[in-house]
């Protein structure tokens, strides 16, 4: 597929800076951000003095490993605005999170962060291909949610035409689709894929939408789904990472001329890698928790804050910085089978290898007395939904067994049986286990 490489002049200096430059602008922000939290957030002040540091303690970059966590607990503890570092009256804008499982996790901007996050989605949807003049369909929800309104005002930014759709009505977003004639669609993956679902059933080619580019994020997505939307949608798939607590959308982003995992824009936010059960910092290319600490936040700096997304971070190649792998799963959603981890990206590319099911599944979690099950539920793609159901059950079971070593029940279901995700991320577990008391 063709792709729009950077000419000469388009990118910013940053994005070629040697990396003694990044390291040294790094440094600085860093010696800030760490000085504005102790000084402005009663939290880490008591957090820093509890582990026996201070901001002047920070003379280089590895010395950030001796300051504490910050983990989502605290956002919660401190709800709704007690991790500001500024006066309420100087945030502009709060966004937060569903808070399904307890209180939302509250995030606030000073204008100055708004500008800097409308410049980083801007730098991030340039990176995946946009330029100005395209028109961009945004399908993220709005609302309290980041990612409608980081992809609106960084494709303003950026000087696109931008379509605020948000999430839901599909059949409306086809004829958008199809009448407003869009260069780029900014919607999680697995929407994506029951857009495309959407135009098979009224009868359209999906590979003659006029978009040539999806970026893609707000849940973890596997290379197999990559291949999957691309081939059913003639379109460049590209990854964009965020997370409301650091910032939204725009945190880190492919470029299209090389697709090898979202370059983190690392002058605004430093990442470490970490053993999610010591906190240890690990060496550089080794998987495990991926800690972000804000550089240039104002009105919410996060302190190496815990994001439990399970990665590595890669050495630079079509920009400067490093660039993360992709989110293998949350440490927070494996699940572990009869002693053997399993993370619902794993089932995703087995399920997406075989030819005949869409890439729609679900995990079913029970607990037959101590013991716990799991159950695989997929469809069929409707072009076949006469083949034999049991003999694939059967055939994906075997190979979840040889290739992940968890015995699971499949159960393949006739095609539309699963349930979509019309807003936001979709449902891919559910754990029916007991509650513990």
């Amino acid at each position: 597929m063709p792709v729009k490489t950077p000419r000469p002049g388009e990118l910013e200096a940053i994005e070629t800076a040697s990396a003694d430059e990044l390291q040294a602008l790094q440094l600085r922000r860093l010696q800030w951000t760490l000085q504005h939290a102790y000084d402005n957030v009663a939290h880490y002040k008591q957090a820093f003095d509890a582990a026996g540091v201070h901001p002047s303690d920070c003379r280089q970059l590895a010395d950030l490993a001796r300051f504490p966590f910050t983990n989502k607990a605290d956002l919660r503890d401190h709800y709704p605005f007690g991790m500001f570092a500024v006066p309420r009256e100087q945030v502009v804008r709060v966004h937060a999170s569903s808070g399904t499982t307890g209180k939302p996790t509250v995030v606030g901007y000073t204008q100055g962060d708004i500008d800097r996050w409308a410049d980083l989605v801007a730098r991030s949807i340039r990176a995946s291909g946009g330029r100005a003049g395209d028109i961009v369909h945004i399908a993220y929800g709005y609302g309290l949610f980041t990612g409608g309104l980081g992809a609106h005002y960084g494709a303003e930014r950026l000087g696109c035409t931008v379509v605020p759709v948000s999430g839901g009505q599909t059949e409306k977003q086809v004829q958008l689709i199809e009448d407003f004639r869009p260069d780029i669609i900014m919607v999680t993956p697995s929407y994506m894929q029951v857009i495309i679902e959407e135009y098979r059933r009224q009868g359209l080619d999906p590979r003659t939408m006029p978009i040539s580019v999806g970026i893609f994020g707000a849940e973890p997505w596997t290379e197999a789904m990559r291949r999957d939307i691309e081939e059913a949608a003639a379109i460049d798939a590209v990854d964009i990472y965020g997370l409301s607590e650091i910032m939204g959308p725009g945190v880190a982003s492919e470029c299209i001329e090389s697709k090898d995992g979202p370059v983190i824009w690392e002058v605004h936010f430093y990442p470490e890698i970490i053993d999610p059960e010591t906190g240890a910092v690990l060496p550089g290319g080794s998987e495990g928790e991926l800690v972000f600490t804000t550089l240039s936040k104002e009105a919410l700096p996060m302190i190496r804050y815990r994001t439990r997304d399970l990665t590595r971070l890669l050495p630079p190649t079509a920009r400067a910085m490093r660039r993360m792998g992709k989110i293998v799963g949350r440490s927070d959603d494996m699940l572990i089978i009869r002693g053997v981890n399993l993370f619902p990206t794993q089932i995703e590319e087995l399920v997406l290898q075989q030819g005949r099911l869409s890439g729609q599944y679900q995990l079913v979690v029970t607990r037959d007395a101590l013991l716990d099950a799991v159950e695989v539920r997929c469809e069929l793609q409707p072009e076949h939904q006469g083949a034999d159901r049991d003999a694939i059950g059967h055939e994906l079971q075997r190979r979840i067994k040889a290739l992940i070593g968890v015995s699971a029940r499949v159960s393949v279901g006739l095609p539309d049986s699963i349930e979509r995700t019309l807003v936001g991320k979709a449902r891919r577990v559910i754990d029916q286990r007991p509650k513990s008391k």
